[in-house]
């Protein structure tokens, strides 16, 4: 097996520790064009679509390859900023402050940086450009708060298998889930409670996660139960009773039976019996995206108004809250643990050390 080029080594460099944060990933634009490839490394991972490639394969090339992207590009079309794609711009911005947020609290020299499961910055693009700057030692936080195959373990994949090519490969961490986090809960809550003071409260608080397949509970996948964990949680903070909060599942795709119930439906049914007003928020999402601007904010807004309703909310995600940047910070710290050094001038001390002693056993740098 032929493995990448390692980087330049410098005798006397400090090491270096490095945090990746890993959403799902973005189009590099709204058209047909840039949603085609986007698509097909998204619906090739067999850990996203469980169909056997026999089956699958035909029908992702020859019909949904040729019919989604265009449909898609219309969708991405109507959320794209200046910035462009609103998941890229925030998970950007999130990685800028969590440098920052960890740099008033650590003196361990560190480099934090982000990737994307599909399309760019790839993960393995990144971690070799973190290896590259001196990383010995990784931390890798997938940005999904509730564990899925199909998220969580997908993006850990993409992490093994850039390590898989690497000949001298750091020590590596990585972050299971955060669903049950004091801090994550404790900024969802402000960030409803801050909503509620502006705009009033709903009759119906509606948390809505991203769906998976029915079948994945029944092989093991913990995604259904820490989702609902979340929800309770979150439910108590808030202090909410029962009827007056909903768990729903998004973003279904498919003939198969997903995660229930339905936000769509569940909007539509709430409609259809005289709630007033709604209000939705995703809790899986920690960044808004496609999923949470176009599908909640816009597709479900015309459902609920369309069946009755009559005051239909979005609260936006996380984003960029300091309170959700300094439990990020949190849960970073708390991971690092040994890793964290609390005397930079020892590390400068001992890569001199090394340096000097490189030198005098001959070595060129």
């Amino acid at each position: 097996m032929a493995y990448s080029p390692e980087p330049t080594y410098t005798h006397g460099t400090i090491p270096k520790v490095g945090i990746l944060l890993i959403n799902l990933g973005t189009p590099e634009a709204p058209t047909a064009g840039a949603l085609r490839p986007y698509l097909k490394e998204f619906l090739s991972d067999p850990r996203v679509i469980e169909i056997p490639r026999l089956v699958w394969w035909p029908i992702l090339n020859l019909i949904i390859l040729n019919t989604r992207p265009k449909k898609s590009a219309e969708k991405y079309a109507q959320i794209w900023t200046n910035e462009g794609s609103p998941l890229l711009s925030h998970t950007e911005k999130q990685t800028k402050l969590l440098q920052g947020y960890l740099g008033e609290r650590t003196r361990t020299p560190m480099v934090v940086d982000f990737a994307m499961r599909y399309g760019t910055p790839s993960v393995d693009s990144v971690l070799k450009k973190m290896t590259a700057q001196g990383c010995d030692r990784i931390l890798v936080i997938p940005l999904y708060p509730q564990y899925a195959s199909s998220s969580t373990a997908t993006a850990l994949d993409a992490v093994f298998a850039s390590f898989a090519q690497m000949r001298n490969q750091p020590a590596l961490r990585t972050i299971k889930h955060y669903h049950d986090h004091p801090g994550y809960i404790a900024a969802l809550a402000q960030s409803i409670n801050d909503y509620w003071m502006q705009n009033g409260r709903p009759d119906k608080l509606v948390m809505s996660f991203h769906g998976v397949p029915r079948f994945s509970l029944d092989k093991g996948d913990p995604y259904h139960c820490e989702c609902q964990k979340t929800g309770r949680l979150l439910a108590e903070q808030l202090g909410l009773k029962p009827e007056q909060y909903v768990l729903t599942f998004q973003s279904r795709f498919g003939r198969a039976e997903w995660l229930k119930p339905y936000t769509q439906a569940t909007l539509e049914n709430l409609g259809k019996s005289g709630t007033r007003r709604v209000d939705v928020v995703c809790p899986g999402f920690v960044a808004d995206c496609l999923e949470t601007l176009e599908e909640i904010a816009m597709e479900c807004r015309r459902a609920f108004l369309a069946k009755g309703g009559k005051e239909f909310h979005y609260i936006p995600c996380l984003n960029e809250r300091p309170d959700w940047i300094r439990a990020l910070t949190d849960i970073a710290l708390a991971n690092l643990g040994a890793w964290l050094v609390n005397d930079p001038a020892q590390l400068t001390q001992a890569a001199e050390l090394s340096h000097n002693r490189a030198l005098g056993l001959g070595a060129h740098h």
